[in-house]
């Protein structure tokens, strides 16, 4: 079934679209993360409250990016866990990603947190893989669902033997702990082919 990640844009004052790149940064020193990751995890659960799988209307995954801040709200996973009692999705319809480094920053935390969601029906994504030094070690820690392979290494799969050889372990290692492997950043049918050929379950574009 088809999988979509959520993404946000700002709005300024004058109506200029603002990138995730100029205003998060900002929103992260200024703690205001956990409050954007509130508001949009309300707007999405509420817009898909009433969805089904059904012939007319299939069913569909769609994930959404907490910021690490938001991990290290005492209260945030009390607000989840309220929000999708009050929606009841069908399970496998929300996604939560969390990238590599907020994962291990707090990791008995983030597990908990992982657990208590899986239990309710969503899965997670572990987001820009690869890009830490220990990356293995902890996934024997993570209930993770996805793997999402850093895009520096997809980029690169065709024409760099590291980078192919990156991401021919990670699709090995997905395979042996029975997690799915997402490649970020696919931008050529011919990356594409090479990453089927090395056993990469899934490709996003960029």
């Amino acid at each position: 079934h088809p999988h979509f990640e959520l993404l946000v844009r700002l709005r300024d004052e004058d109506g200029t679209v603002v990138q995730p790149g100029e205003f998060i940064p900002a929103a992260e020193r200024y703690n205001v993360m956990p409050a954007i990751d509130r508001w949009v995890v309300a707007r999405t659960l509420s817009t898909l409250a009433h969805h089904r799988g059904s012939v007319d209307r299939p069913f569909f995954t769609l994930s959404i990016n907490l910021s690490g801040t938001s991990l290290n709200d005492e209260h945030f996973l009390e607000f989840l866990i309220a929000q999708l009692a009050v929606h009841d999705l069908t399970p496998g319809a929300i996604c939560f990603e969390i990238t590599e480094t907020a994962a291990i920053a707090n990791l008995s935390n983030v597990v908990y947190f992982m657990r208590e969601l899986k239990a309710r029906g969503c899965s997670f994504s572990l987001d820009d893989f690869g890009s830490g030094l220990s990356s293995f070690t902890y996934l024997k820690t993570l209930p993770v669902d996805y793997l999402k392979i850093d895009g520096q290494f997809v980029q690169g799969v065709t024409r760099d033997a590291i980078d192919r050889s990156m991401v021919e372990a990670i699709s090995q290692i997905g395979r042996s702990m029975g997690i799915m492997t997402v490649a970020e950043r696919v931008e050529s049918a011919e990356v594409l082919a090479e990453l089927a050929r090395l056993g990469v379950g899934f490709a996003q574009g960029f």
